[in-house]
């Protein structure tokens, strides 16, 4: 066995002792101490869904906290499901509502997503006959103790390791931009290869897929917003900072252009500073404070072509180090950091938590969103089971419920391999129930004795080993717990096979029918829209900057369709990560973080050159600013700038379709699929709002190569 699974087994175990001393707990409490069979089933199975059927990401502390949180709901559901137990249409109507309800939460973040499996089972349990209401306050009881117990042993027993946060990851990024904008301030103004390195680590440790799902920024609070946006901004300026060019042999930079990367190296100490909690760090609304500081930085006046393509570069870092800056005072200080910062960029800072939490459920209200795909497959596959087990009064059908909730993978070919595994671990741990109940008969305290040590080696193997075994040992598990609540025969293992093989068979149809490609196809989709997306708003911002105009940035371009997409190919990757390879041959390898990191790059870009900086709100909280008129540019600089607009959102579309070619890739106006004319060719006087889009042009062209640029085995991780 290698060091990884030493590492599965050891965190296995602990996990598996935790819920064990919880679960066993409780259920002897209540029913050797107290008599209460009731209470003893509930606290049982509310430690066991809670901690052993969920995976809540992150540290015990961490989880203790959550199932603290998550009392009250699940006092709602079982009292929901004693009281909806009265009739089978009853049941079968709370099971599709709560069942929905409860996994489209997992849009909320990787912490509820984890926790809704087990909330399920706390409704499935009570929704079986017999309906019993007058055992309502039993069933709390035993549920409200094996939560708590379940608490106590999460946050005492065995503490997991701690990771690294990722609020120190970015913090980690910006410190290592402030290095590399430190060495391009002094000669040989290029970065060292141990710094280029290190600036390539610190920018990879910030993808998803490197993050423990805990340390993930994906709630939809203003603070995880933050989060996740100064992860994107400062690999951003990282990856700026390694693709500013050092000057031309015998052409020293002048001093301004080394003012503004010194400026940049100090906001990005002062972010690291402030997302490690220092004392006193940033400013308190740092968007306008820091603007005004980098601005006073930035060089001006009259220069040849060169000198202003590099000042364009350099306003590219000033940018990202703007964005940072302020991202970081959201993950940090939330609300209070929102004042004068762009409304376009960071539309959720002023925005109360009520008011995200509905954008986030609504954005994800479609047929295209993953979340809404999930909850929609099992709420429909539950409901399917419920209504079988009640109409055909199938015996213990609660456990063919069981098998539809632990079985119903979000593709076709997941689904298909775990019923396969499931049954014959079933079918196996159903032999081995009927030898146990033949031997040992009625004899409960050999049940009690046995069962302790059984649901140590369940927990333990069970996740690790895969879907087979944990079928086969928690069969066994089970029919000892209800051995002792009951007398049971050997045909208690018959029943639990026949549940079992109900419930693969209603997820499996329920796999085939909604959606059975999971987010493999829809991430694909999702990202060519969101290309297709981006490509548009390049045209219209280039025709916007080449015709000129009034600017006014109380009033900024929204992108409606580009933001959007940006959230349904998010919530795309994040689930893609959760499924097993796509198996889809030929199709080249896909670095998912690039394309997300293009629709960012194609929204923050756009706001920032459509609104210049003399246009830029002042610092007062609340003053409105000045409208500006923007000049036309002259006819050669017009048409140049739209054929470099053209170029990149032709390159765009061409991906889009490499991503997805069953989709049509759709019609941008103005955005040939021919090459536009290489990037470089200025004509002479263009003005620096020419080199500003120009540069921004060039970076989105540098972002769209990382796309396809990833070696095998890169598609979506």
């Amino acid at each position: 066995m290698g060091t990884n699974g030493a590492a599965a087994y050891a965190g296995a175990a602990r996990r598996s002792l935790r819920v064990t001393l919880a679960a066993g707990a409780g259920f002897y409490l209540f029913l050797y101490g107290f008599g209460q069979s009731v209470a003893a089933t509930y606290a049982l199975f509310a430690a066991v869904a809670l901690a052993g059927l969920s995976r809540i990401p992150g540290t015990g502390r961490q989880r203790a906290a959550l199932l603290l949180r998550l009392l009250p709901a699940a006092w709602l559901l079982v009292v929901v499901g004693t009281f909806l137990a009265v009739r089978t249409w009853s049941a079968v109507a709370g099971m599709l509502v709560i069942g929905f309800a409860l996994a489209f939460v997992a849009a909320a973040g990787p912490r509820p997503a984890g926790a809704a499996p087990g909330l399920q089972l706390l409704y499935i349990l009570p929704s079986f006959p017999p309906y019993a209401p007058d055992t309502l306050g039993e069933r709390l009881v035993g549920t409200t103790t094996g939560i708590l117990l379940l608490v106590l042993a999460e946050a005492l027993v065995l503490p997991d390791p701690q990771t690294v946060p990722y609020r120190e990851l970015a913090a980690r990024a910006a410190g290592t931009a402030e290095r590399c904008a430190g060495e391009l301030s002094r000669e040989p103004y290029a970065l060292s290869p141990a710094t280029r390195a290190a600036a390539r680590a610190a920018s990879e440790a910030l993808r998803p897929s490197k993050v423990p799902e805990a340390e993930r920024p994906a709630g939809p609070g203003i603070r995880s917003r933050g989060l996740a946006h100064t992860g994107l901004a400062a690999r951003t300026l990282l990856n700026r900072l390694g693709r500013l060019p050092a000057p031309p042999p015998g052409h020293a930079p002048t001093e301004a252009g080394l003012d503004l990367l010194r400026a940049v190296g100090r906001s990005a100490a002062d972010s690291a500073a402030l997302l490690r909690g220092a004392p006193g760090a940033g400013d308190p609304h740092p968007g306008p404070a820091r603007e005004r500081a980098l601005l006073a930085a930035a060089p001006t006046g009259p220069a040849g072509p060169a000198t202003l393509r590099r000042r364009a570069d350099l306003m590219e870092l000033a940018d990202a180090a703007l964005a940072l800056s302020a991202a970081a005072g959201l993950a940090v200080r939330g609300r209070e950091a929102a004042p004068g910062l762009p409304i376009g960029r960071f539309w959720y800072a002023g925005m109360r938590a009520p008011q995200l939490w509905w954008r986030r459920l609504v954005g994800h209200a479609g047929s295209r969103s993953v979340y809404f795909q999930n909850a929609v497959r099992i709420s429909l596959a539950l409901a399917a089971a419920r209504a079988v087990a009640g109409l055909a009064t199938l015996p213990h059908g609660f456990w063919a419920m069981l098998a539809t909730l632990t079985l119903t993978r979000t593709t076709l070919d997941a689904t298909r391999s775990g019923i396969r595994q499931a049954v014959a671990g079933t079918f196996i741990g159903a032999l081995c129930t009927a030898g146990v109940i033949a031997l040992v008969g009625t004899h409960t305290a050999v049940y009690a004795a046995v069962l302790l040590p059984l649901m140590l080696i369940t927990f333990t193997v069970g996740p690790v080993k895969g879907v087979g075994w944990a079928q086969a040992l928690f069969a066994l598990t089970v029919s000892l717990v209800f051995a002792q609540l009951a007398p049971a025969t050997w045909r208690l293992a018959e029943v639990r096979l026949l549940d079992v093989l109900v419930g693969s068979a209603i997820g499996a149809v329920f796999g085939l029918l909604a959606w059975p490609r999971g987010a493999q196809r829809e991430v694909r989709r999702s990202g060519a829209v969101l290309l297709r997306s981006a490509a548009q708003a390049v045209v219209t911002t280039a025709a916007t900057i080449a015709a000129g105009g009034v600017r006014d940035p109380d009033a900024p371009p929204t992108h409606g369709s580009l933001r959007h997409s940006l959230v349904l190919a998010e919530s795309a990757f994040a689930q893609v990560q959760s499924e097993p390879g796509s198996g889809e041959g030929s199709r080249p390898a896909v670095d998912w973080q690039a394309v997300l990191l293009t629709g960012h790059h194609t929204l923050w870009g756009a706001d920032r050159v459509l609104v210049p900086p003399a246009a830029a709100p002042g610092p007062a909280v609340g003053r409105r600013a000045v409208p500006v008129f923007v000049p036309p540019l002259e006819p050669a600089a017009a048409a140049a700038l739209t054929r470099l607009g053209d170029r990149v959102a032709g390159r765009m579309l061409l991906l889009s379709a490499v991503l997805d070619p069953i989709e049509e890739a759709g019609q941008v106006p103005g955005a040939p699929y021919e090459d536009g004319g290489a990037p470089g060719t200025v004509p002479a006087g263009a003005p620096d709002s020419y080199y500003v889009v120009d540069a921004w042009l060039a970076a989105l062209l540098a972002d769209l190569e990382r796309i396809t640029d990833g070696g095998p085995g890169q598609d979506g991780r």
